[in-house]
This record gives C-alpha cells, sequence and structure tokens, in this order.
C-alpha cells in the first residue's frame, strides 16, 4: 500500500460525468490512505459555445468568472477542482508542429490553474496519475514535477478518430517521459513495453455490489414472461463500433429455438439491421443501471459479442465482471485482453465457434461453475486493482524512491 501520500488526477473525464468511470473509481480508493486532487479537463472555447446552455457547461463559465469557487470538496480526501482557464480548441490543427506548439500553451494554461489549487490545498511531493489525457499529459511532468508520474492506459484511444489524428504521435511520447506506465490489459501492457520498461498490467476493478444474489432478492422483469427460453442475452450499447452484427444474425438464425435478447441503446446500424427482422430476437431498449441486474438475471447464457478491430483488441469489458457477478455462463469473443479470462468464460474466434460455445455453456452449467464465476468477479475489486497500481508504482521507483 501506499498511505499517506499527496496524489494529483489528471484524466479525459470530469468528476460530474453521468456515465461509469474507471478514474473516479480508482481515485475516490486512493482517499482512502492518501490525500487527493481530481483535476477536470478544461473547458475548450468550442465546448464554451456550443453547449453554453449546458447546465454542466454553464456552471464552468460561473467559476472562469470567478462566480463560484473552483475547488469542490467530494470526500474527507478527496476534491475536485473545474480549472478556471478556457483553452483553444486545436483538435482540427493539420499540422502537427503546430498542434504540439498550441497544446504547449494550452498546458501550461491547465498547469497554472493545477498549481494554484495545489498551492492552496497545501499538497507536496506528489504522485500524478494521468488517465490517458496524452495531450495535455505530454508537458505537465515539466511543468508539475511531481515525484511520480504515472499514466494509465485503459482504452487505445489512438484509433479513435478524434485522438488519431495527432495522438499516434504523441501518446509514445508520454509514455516515454512516465516514471511508470499502468494498463488494464496484457495487450496494453505490450504496446508500452516498446517505449517504456516500467510498464504493468494492474487488471481491472469493478463495483459488483449491485450484481450480488446471494439473498435471492435480485427479481426477473416481467418482460421475460413472454420470451421463450433458453434466452441468450447481451446489456450494454449497441453500437456498431464494438459488436459484431453479422455474428449476432448468425447466433438468431443458427439458434432458432433459443431467444436473443438485447438490452441497450442501439446506434443506426442495429437500428437498420436484419435483427430487427428476426422472430427470436428482442430488443428491450435501454434501461436505468439499476435495473441491469435484473436483466441479467433472464438471461441463460450471457455474451459479448465483440468485433475485433483496434477498439476492441485490448479492451477489458467491464460487463465480463457483472455477468460472472451473477454466476451466468459468459461466451465473447477472444482477444488477447480476454485472455484473463480463460479459465471461466468460453472464448470464440469464428461465428461457428460461438454457436458451439453457447451449446456448451447450456449443457455444462453447474452450481460449481456458478461459485467458481463469483469467485473471479470478487476478486477484481477496486482495492485489488488500487493495490495493483501501488505495486508498480514502488517496483518502477524503488531505486529512487523510498516508500514506507
Amino acid at each position: 500500500m501506499i498511505k499517506g501520500k499527496d496524489i494529483v488526477i489528471i484524466g479525459i473525464q470530469p468528476w460530474d460525468i453521468q456515465i461509469g468511470s474507471n478514474c473516479k473509481n480508482i481515485a475516490l480508493e486512493f482517499a482512502k490512505d492518501n490525500r487527493v486532487l481530481y483535476i477536470n479537463p478544461p473547458m475548450d472555447r468550442i465546448t464554451k459555445i456550443k453547449q453554453k446552455g449546458n447546465e454542466r457547461i454553464q456552471k464552468r463559465i460561473r467559476i472562469a468568472k470567478r462566480e463560484s469557487a473552483d475547488i469542490e470538496k467530494i470526500a474527507p480526501n478527496l476534491w475536485n477542482v473545474y480549472p478556471k482557464t478556457t483553452i483553444e480548441s486545436i483538435n482540427w490543427v493539420s499540422s502537427h508542429f503546430i498542434f504540439k506548439m498550441l497544446n504547449k500553451r494550452n498546458t501550461r494554461f491547465f498547469s497554472n490553474d493545477i498549481k494554484s489549487a495545489i498551492a492552496r490545498l497545501g499538497f507536496s511531493n506528489f504522485i500524478l496519475f494521468n488517465d490517458s489525457s496524452m495531450f495535455l499529459g505530454l508537458h505537465l511532468k515539466e511543468m508539475l514535477r511531481p515525484q511520480v508520474y504515472v499514466y494509465y492506459m485503459r482504452d487505445y484511444l489512438v484509433k479513435v478518430p478524434y485522438w488519431q489524428k495527432h495522438g499516434e504521435r504523441i501518446e509514445p511520447e508520454v509514455v516515454k517521459k512516465a516514471d511508470v506506465l499502468t494498463t488494464n490489459s496484457d495487450f496494453f501492457a505490450d504496446f508500452g513495453l516498446q517505449y517504456n520498461p516500467n510498464s504493468y498490467m494492474v487488471g481491472q476493478g469493478c463495483d459488483i455490489s449491485h450484481f450480488s444474489d446471494y439473498d435471492n432478492m435480485i427479481k426477473v422483469p416481467d418482460e421475460f414472461t413472454t420470451i421463450p427460453s433458453p434466452v441468450i442475452g447481451y446489456v450494454g450499447s449497441l453500437t456498431t463500433l464494438r459488436l459484431d452484427i453479422a455474428l449476432l444474425e448468425y447466433i438468431a438464425i443458427q439458434k432458432k429455438n433459443s431467444s436473443i435478447v438485447l438490452v441497450g441503446p442501439e446506434d443506426q446500424d442495429f437500428k437498420k439491421s436484419n435483427l430487427h427482422k428476426l422472430p427470436n430476437v428482442y430488443f428491450l431498449g435501454s434501461k436505468d443501471p439499476s435495473q441491469l441486474p435484473n436483466y441479467v438475471k433472464g438471461f441463460d447464457v450471457t455474451m459479448n459479442p465483440q468485433i475485433t478491430n483496434n477498439l476492441t483488441v485490448g479492451n477489458y469489458p467491464r460487463k465480463i465482471d457483472e455477468y460472472l457477478a451473477m454466476g451466468k455462463p459468459v461466451v465473447a469473443t477472444k482477444t488477447k485482453a480476454m485472455l484473463m479470462f480463460e479459465d471461466c468464460v468460453y472464448l470464440g474466434d469464428t461465428k461457428e465457434s460461438y454457436i458451439n460455445l453457447i451449446e456448451k455453456a447450456l449443457l455444462e452449467n453447474s452450481d460449481e461453475l456458478i461459485k467458481k464465476r463469483i469467485k473471479v468477479a470478487q476478486n477484481h475489486t477496486w482495492t485489488n486493482n488500487v493495490t495493483a497500481i501501488y505495486d508498480a508504482i514502488k517496483q518502477a521507483t524503488k531505486n529512487k524512491i523510498k516508500w514506507d
């Protein structure tokens, strides 16, 4: 463990984001034994103009005008900072040289807001933890001079159009500068080793408390009364960026006596797909996150039919732990990142193997396997994840820092 330290966190997600966030969970875990300053990404000019009617942006405008405080206390050891300075929107710039020059200017403004908050809270000899903010993170090590600079990589962002233009050149530079790279999959750890010998896979945390059903209090929704068994199900965003529509169609056609149940919002490709014409495919729409365990309980087999691409090849889907926490059989696409689950998840690499694995999952399910899956999920806690992060930091810096 690392205790009694000051930790400054920057990232690409603000504290007031409406969806789940690895970085927020990690911050809460850090704050159990350390003082933590969570820095929201600075507001950029285009967002300020285009979303000025949004209450979250209005709040940032008030803070920029010094009409509201820029530091909010979240918990006894945790503060959230709203940077006061608006940075320029520069991702449209084609020239990499000009982009880097403007990016350094943005970072200087950002670092000044961070320094101001650090000074007011009396932080010193701090650990800087950067959750994937590759652009603003490029120069922060020299501007803020942290005791340790940690870069955290959990998605292949450089393959996302917004980040790709400049990120494919910049992220390796950030990885090189970091004292330690922490990642949530072996795929990203191997990527990092090309640039930094202190590259560690620290796993992934997951809050599975809502998916624990020891007292059998989670109830299957009424919608399932008209859906024939066996049910093969998926919960999450239905997007062709990550999911394989052709695979889902193949499963539905080959498993005519099974029901394919999809729970989540659809992108346009899903809305227009032939899946809507198949009689054994059920789209149940978006649900409140608190209801998702109820839907998972109604599945006989759960699945994660990822399409294999640059976005998914290193991805650690949090839903796998949620499925396992309910004791459900899981069939998922085989990737390097998913190999950590190979002892408890059925991994398929072809459409034909998916059919075989679904049938196998239905046939061999047992109380013993259910208990095994639940135990695996219980090991993937945020406490264990952060302990692994601490171990990576200590290992990478053992020759220059004496940790208590």
